[in-house]
């Protein structure tokens, strides 16, 4: 399907060029009625109107996307700085885009099509799921970087992935929380529609579960809440309290992240009682801050730098032709520390 125009806009709405680019930029002087006519028909056909045209000959296709979801991680504050390092040394620049929870991540991509002459885009963080007929519009080479990818959503000739395996590495750290003694072990999962790493993440404590003979407890999967920053400590620590307030039994806590593993040992510290004696806490990613708090915790350390390097590597040999698009699993790494103790 070709790219559609605002003339096609036009056409098709039975009006002027200039009519459809007043109602683009709010102009008061349109029939509200005309208006909403071109809104909902932009809408339908998915155009995307070029607001920084004069950006296509700046940029000059010298500049690569990064679309972000989770920005407020620190884990992916760090692949983000090692990203641009390494785009600036091919004398590209670098493009940031925050990805909200709710927002459709290639939509936000067609749009920065629209606006910059993008050389490639890496989507960083989430999950990936679209139509191929939907990706064939953005027309230039991406990566998704630690992004969770549904098995059967794309042709794997179509992108290339660089990621840890989230379900394992979620199964790996419910079978050393067990292996430690605990069997009633809660989880800080994703919001229950989530369709990102925390699905994935959750799926593998399921497993793990199941394979020890243990049924999940669903009072035990406290998930995220949507006005709460998901993966933030304040997320893991009102989830925490609200467990703690329960009465329900547990004896360790699996936090999705290890800001949300930090905020969980401040709620259990509040309550007067004590990491690891009294409740083991385990989280995800390996960020910096694991090896500072007090307790150090215990984590799946994800080798972040080696996959955002290879990220950004891969881009420009496909840019270069000098690679087709490729899937890489890298390990993640079982990090023990002070959080967890035996039962």
């Amino acid at each position: 399907m070709e790219e559609i125009t605002i003339k096609d806009i036009a056409r098709i709405c039975k009006v002027g060029v200039s009519t459809v680019s007043r109602a683009i930029n709010n102009h008061p002087d349109i029939n509200p009625e005309t208006k909403k006519m071109i809104m909902d028909t932009i809408q339908k056909y998915g155009y995307i109107p070029n607001n920084s045209a004069r950006n296509l000959k700046r940029t000059d296709g010298k500049c690569v996307a990064v679309l972000v979801k989770g920005i407020t991680n620190p884990f992916f504050a760090d692949a983000i700085q090692i990203m641009e390092d390494e785009i600036k040394k091919k004398k590209y620049s670098m493009v940031i885009r925050h990805v909200e929870f709710n927002e459709d991540e290639v939509d936000v991509a067609l749009e920065l099509v629209k606006e910059k002459r993008l050389a490639g885009i890496i989507f960083l963080g989430g999950y990936f799921s679209h139509s191929e007929e939907k990706l064939h519009k953005l027309r230039i080479p991406f990566i998704l970087s630690t992004v969770g990818c549904a098995p059967d959503g794309m042709h794997h000739d179509n992108y290339s992935s660089l990621s840890v395996d989230d379900e394992k590495e979620g199964y790996r750290m419910t079978d050393f929380l067990i292996r430690q003694g605990h069997e009633k072990i809660a989880i800080l999962a994703a919001q229950p529609n989530d369709a990102s790493i925390g699905r994935m993440r959750l799926n593998g404590y399921r497993k793990a579960l199941k394979d020890h003979g243990i049924k999940p407890d669903e009072e035990l999967i406290r998930h995220m809440r949507p006005e709460i920053k998901s993966y933030s400590m304040e997320s893991g620590y009102v989830l925490t309290r609200e467990l703690l307030d329960s009465g329900k039994e547990f004896t360790a806590i699996f936090a999705l992240s290890d800001t949300m593993a930090v905020g969980a040992c401040r709620a259990i510290v509040e309550a007067g009682k004590r990491v690891p004696e009294d409740y083991s806490v385990a989280g995800f990613d390996g960020i910096e801050l694991c090896s500072y708090y007090n307790p150090t915790l215990t984590t799946i350390r994800q080798p972040i730098q080696h996959i955002a390097e290879a990220s950004v590597k891969l881009l420009f040999d496909i840019l270069a032709g000098r690679s087709g698009h490729q899937h890489k699993v890298f390990a993640g790494e079982l990090l023990e520390q002070e959080s967890t103790a035996k039962r």
